[in-house]
């Protein structure tokens, strides 16, 4: 557990990491060590836990354990996705959709593509931070290969219209596949891919408690790519290489441990924290209500981010400014919402776990109310 003295609110950049998870990482360091492609009983036992998670995952995303490849994270995921699907698929079109709030690792891998020749539509959104459903359906077209978008934003917790793009899809006869980055939405908000229908999803397990390097990716039967790396047979040659399997015995942990339940309760917390937010001057709330409630962005006064992160850090409590991939840079999230720059520069993201209680949050309003009157003396 996390030391009583500290106060953790930076949940969407990594969580801790469980105490039942760190057991079974150690023990596939320490016993359980073998490789899981050796043909021997240490190799068979290295593969059995290898397969055992891949059919949690599965089961979870309501997909086939065979259509489950590990990657080290949801970086590499996404990156597999996008790049694999575009250099194979671009005698089919070159036209990619996405929108301009992905995370990096999506809109740099489009960046990629684009010095490739390839076209990246960015969607705007709403002032709110969505994607409007019409825009995704004026940008499809016949030159369309992949549609990929965030199921939840890790910055502001916007839940995107993901569940519509399928029957998008269908309507206008297009043969493009679909990725969805659920890296923030995995283990939060229960999804079946029955009903979402994609063709590729990205998850991490650093976001659900369990150790950080270790993600993958669900590819449906039948979607083709060009893997990002080569050399070995391991994962049908999608992601070749020895699988760390202490990290991906610690996923499959932590996604036994899942818990949907814990919903209402960051339903609570979040609506704690708002209530307490709106009495106080000076504070404007940057997510939306039917946002993703284990996160909340909201900007402080005429403080700026880095200034109030540090402040509060001083105390204990640690939040964020937006995402930990952005390191400090202006938020492109905040900027596509339009959102004045003087507001942008003060955001401060909180972000909750199952760790998380209302006396955290009386904690942080209390320090962000001698924050405000003593930075604010400092200027």
């Amino acid at each position: 557990m996390i030391s009583s003295h500290e106060i953790y609110l930076d949940n969407s950049a990594t969580t801790q990491v469980g105490q039942k998870v760190a057991v079974k990482v150690c023990e596939m360091l320490t016993d359980n060590y073998g490789n899981p492609s050796s043909l021997h009983s240490k190799g068979f036992q290295a593969q059995k836990v290898l397969d055992e998670t891949r059919i949690q995952i599965a089961q979870k995303l309501s997909v086939e354990d065979k259509e489950i490849f590990f990657t080290s994270g949801g970086t590499e995921a996404n990156n597999l996705a996008l790049i694999g699907t575009a250099l194979k698929r671009r005698k089919m079109g070159n036209k990619i959709i996405t929108s301009a709030i992905e995370h990096s690792s999506v809109l740099e891998a489009c960046g990629y593509l684009e010095s490739l020749g390839f076209e990246v539509v960015y969607l705007p959104v709403s002032e709110e931070g969505i994607v409007r459903v019409e825009d995704i359906s004026n940008a499809i077209d016949n030159k369309t290969i992949l549609v990929s978008l965030m199921y939840a934003n890790n910055e502001i917790g916007t839940i995107q219209p993901v569940e519509k793009v399928h029957t998008l899809l269908k309507r206008k006869k297009s043969q493009a596949y679909f990725h969805i980055d659920a890296v923030q939405a995995f283990g939060k908000i229960p999804f079946k891919n029955t009903r979402l229908q994609a063709d590729m999803i990205s998850v991490s397990a650093h976001k659900i408690h369990a150790p950080k390097g270790v993600g993958a990716i669900y590819i449906k039967k039948g979607t083709n790519l060009i893997p990002r790396q080569f050399g070995g047979e391991q994962q049908r040659k999608i992601r070749p290489g020895t699988e760390s399997t202490a990290l991906i015995a610690g996923f499959g942990q932590a996604v036994q441990e899942m818990d949907y339940g814990y919903l209402l309760k960051m339903q609570h917390l979040n609506d704690y924290l708002r209530r307490q937010l709106i009495q106080m001057e000076d504070i404007h709330i940057n997510s939306p209500e039917n946002a993703l409630p284990y996160i909340i962005n909201f900007s402080v006064a005429n403080i700026k981010s880095e200034t109030m992160v540090h402040f509060l850090e001083e105390k204990a409590i640690y939040v964020s400014s937006g995402s930990a991939c952005a390191k400090g840079k202006q938020s492109h999230v905040l900027r596509a919402m339009k959102l004045p720059k003087n507001l942008s520069d003060t955001a401060i993201r909180v972000s909750f776990s199952k760790y998380n209680t209302t006396e955290d949050i009386d904690r942080l309003v209390e320090a962000l109310s001698q924050g405000i009157q003593t930075l604010a003396k400092m200027k």
